[in-house]
């Protein structure tokens, strides 16, 4: 429950923006280097998240979210 609160809160701080060829680009500024491409801004958002939880599986496996997040509760 915790984790995917963290998820949703680090989500909502996402930023989308169109592209020249019309597919999507999102990145949540929080979090370094958790970016998605999308064909449709539904398609972007899905990579986000799961952009996102790949990212945290890592901070967490070297104890780097501990103490310090990318998102402030």
């Amino acid at each position: 429950m915790i984790l995917r609160d963290y998820i949703n809160k680090a989500l909502s701080k996402a930023e989308y923006d169109k592209l020249e060829d019309d597919t999507f680009f999102g990145k949540i500024p929080e979090c370094p280097g958790v970016i998605a491409f999308g064909e449709t801004l539904y398609e972007c958002q899905n990579e986000l998240k799961e952009a996102l939880e790949g990212w945290l599986i890592v901070k967490i496996r070297h104890d780097k979210v501990a103490g310090k997040s990318c998102i402030s509760c």
